[in-house]
């Protein structure tokens, strides 16, 4: 089948693309280089150079706290734009299937745990990533507007924190996961964390993100948004003690409290996954985490080694 993964040379996408190929699925690699998805006529010619019978939207502008803070506008703006864009051109393309790749950061701060789907809009989502939740959060509106108006079979996932090889480790705009285990591995004897390390995430190793991807595009045609998650939450300070453990780092875990938390918790309600297609997480955290230490230590630069 010829489908379009944009964003497909990300942390995501080249995951999903190896999936996908492996199955038969004659795949086109849609990256930023070639298509900004941020303009409707570059949006435009992607469609039209791909012809696709399914997409994938995984294309997005994200980090981690720091990033969000100091990117509010510009990750409201692109991801906005990205999303609209991707619905206008696969309305116009007769696109069989689109699935859209949401965001945990979604849901609004003081959310019941675990998050449901249902409580999606009762509340505003945490002020240091509202601008990239509520961006997302209005493509959803925009795929079950398309689907009422214009037939558009648009899927709308919400995964929960991603990790696992290929991540993004760079120093200002990694994720947690990412964050942790480049400062370890760079700084053996201290290393500075932001906040109290008291909240709570919840984690999904890419490889089983990429399998939920799959099945839902496969089984799941419905206008409701689906959690995509491993239903288990770790606090930050669990896990940075975690992490320390499994790379043998034995210096000093500092914890900055002058500077924010973030969401106080995270955890999804997986079970509309399972019960709509089938998904359910096979990776344990701790097997995860091995595996994603190991690939960034052969990545890493010698010299960094401690």
């Amino acid at each position: 089948m010829k489908t379009v993964v944009t964003g497909g040379g990300g942390f995501l996408g080249s995951h999903l693309v190896e999936r996908l190929q492996n199955d038969g699925h004659d795949v086109f690699v849609a990256r930023q280089a070639d298509y900004d998805l941020t303009r409707a006529d570059d949006t435009a010619r992607l469609f039209a150079d791909a012809d696709p019978e399914v997409v994938f939207h995984l294309a997005a502008e994200v980090g981690g706290i720091g990033a969000n803070r100091a990117n509010p506008g510009r990750y409201w703006y692109a991801n906005l734009l990205m999303g609209a864009h991707v619905l206008e051109q696969a309305r116009l393309a007769g696109t069989r299937k689109l699935v859209l790749a949401g965001t945990v950061c979604a849901y609004p701060k003081f959310a019941p745990i675990p998050f449901n789907e249902d409580d999606l809009w009762e509340g505003y989502p945490e002020e240091t990533n509202a601008p990239y939740g509520v961006a997302k959060k209005s493509i959803l509106v925009g795929a079950q507007g398309y689907r009422d108006q214009y037939g558009l079979d648009a899927i709308f996932l919400l995964p929960a924190n991603l990790y696992g090889p290929r991540d993004n480790f760079h120093e200002t705009n990694a994720h947690v996961i990412a964050d942790l285990i480049r400062k370890m591995h760079e700084s053996p004897e201290e290393i500075v964390l932001w906040g109290d390390g008291s909240p709570t995430r919840e984690f999904l190793y890419v490889e089983d993100a990429a399998e939920a991807f799959v099945l839902a595009a496969e089984q799941y045609d419905g206008e409701e948004p689906v959690n995509v998650g491993a239903g288990k939450e770790i606090s930050i300070k669990e896990l940075a003690e975690l992490i320390a453990e499994l790379m043998g780092f034995t210096g000093e875990i500092t914890w900055d409290t002058s500077m924010p938390n973030g969401q106080p918790r995270r955890s999804l309600d997986a079970s509309r996954a399972r019960e709509l297609f089938g998904f359910a997480a096979k990776t344990p955290l701790r097997e995860g985490l091995e595996r994603t230490i190991a690939w960034y230590r052969a990545q890493a630069p010698v010299h960094a080694a401690p």
